[in-house]
């Protein structure tokens, strides 16, 4: 790989004296809020701090899509000043004025995403206008449904990052590890292949929670201990999704509570570590079945992990043993795993406002590609 993203693995190096976009993004898992400060052009991470949720409110934000329309509506506003209230104290904390940025965009919070729906959807929450009225700057945010307008999932929207800073290189297999696993190819010569593979940390999380009272298995440490049921994994396997051919995308509870309780109810509190080393498994075997599936030979070369995920050790040597591939995070390339999809909303808003296709459709789906993302000014 040939682009280098120069960061710092705390998140912050001095800024260049120009003009910069702040990137918002929350995860399928709901664990918290990253904001990337960048310049656009050439692409360089300035800055990033990840900002947990309180865990009240991340339980708040996993039941979301059970609430009635007032609370839902509540919320969005809730989780608007929160945004905010955030990117101001992001600001100072980077040594950043107002006035050095330009624009940002904001993924949002997603509490439901049904692209498989008689009417699909999805909805993201976080009231952009919030933000907007703080940095004094236009704010691109619901990205996802102009995608799907034009037929597509509305996910995943990292590939057309992939493609903008990868393309031009050695065929690579990107693979972002949140709260779900999403994987694109990129390169020279081919055509971008991005797609939804299976879990990646939301079912481990609420596993660690329930049975080790922590937010996630740290390093993967409990999985380590553990001894995986091979069997359950294959057998897990052999469900349609895995087999099913891209585009394709996931809602987090399609890997949530519903399907641990379904599907791993053998594992008592007493065999913690080896749920965990179960879960791990599982959500290494779902990435490297996609590999093998539905990436082309010549681009299985090696794997470039972001996300939380990318942190999960026993789940990187799990990937590594599984697809016999050389397996390393995206800080190889210069920018940490846990800025990317950060990054990539910032760039995508950027573009946006610029009038150029921030879209890669063949990731989605979608008729064409377009200009993705709505604007608060």
């Amino acid at each position: 790989m040939t682009t280098k993203f120069p960061s710092s693995r705390h998140g912050r190096i001095r800024a260049a004296r120009s003009k910069l976009v702040l990137g918002l993004m929350s995860g399928t898992s709901c664990d918290g809020l990253t904001i990337c400060a960048l310049q656009p052009l050439p692409l360089r991470v300035v800055a990033f701090k990840n900002y947990p949720y309180p865990p009240a409110l991340q339980k708040r934000l996993l039941h979301a899509k059970e609430l009635h329309a007032p609370q839902l509506s509540a919320l969005n506003f809730e989780l608007g000043k929160l945004y905010a209230q955030k990117a101001r104290a992001f600001l100072t904390w980077a040594g950043l004025p107002k006035s050095r940025i330009c624009c940002a965009g904001s993924h949002g919070q997603t509490v439901y995403h049904g692209p498989k729906d008689k009417i699909p959807n999805t909805l993201q929450i976080a009231e952009p206008a919030f933000l907007a009225a703080e940095l004094g700057v236009p704010v691109v945010a619901h990205f996802r449904e102009k995608d799907m307008a034009l037929g597509g999932q509305g996910a995943p929207l990292i590939p057309f990052f992939d493609e903008y800073m990868f393309g031009k290189g050695t065929p690579v297999i990107l693979l972002n590890l949140g709260g779900i696993a999403n994987l694109s190819v990129v390169g020279k010569g081919i055509k971008t292949i991005g797609f939804d593979c299976g879990p990646a940390n939301t079912l481990m999380d609420i596993a660690s929670a329930r049975f080790l009272h922590t937010p996630y298995d740290q390093n993967g440490a409990a999985a380590a201990r553990g001894k995986a049921d091979e069997k359950l994994v294959q057998k897990l396997l052999t469900q349609p999704f895995f087999r099913q051919k891209p585009p394709k995308s996931l809602d987090k509870n399609d890997f949530g509570p519903v399907y641990l309780a379904r599907h791993f109810a053998a594992f008592g509190p007493g065999r913690a570590c080896d749920l965990l080393a179960t879960l791990n498994l599982f959500t290494a075997a779902a990435v490297c079945e996609a590999i093998k599936r539905f990436v082309p030979a010549r681009c299985q070369k090696q794997i470039i992990v972001s996300g939380g995920g990318a942190y999960n050790r026993t789940l990187l040597e799990n990937l590594r043993r599984i697809s016999g591939l050389p397996v390393h995070t995206s800080a190889s390339a210069g920018i940490d795993p846990q800025a990317k999809e950060a990054a990539a909303f910032g760039l995508m808003a950027y573009l946006a406002l610029q009038g150029k296709i921030n879209h890669c459709a063949r990731a989605t789906g979608a008729r064409e590609n377009t200009i993705i993302g709505e604007v608060v000014l």
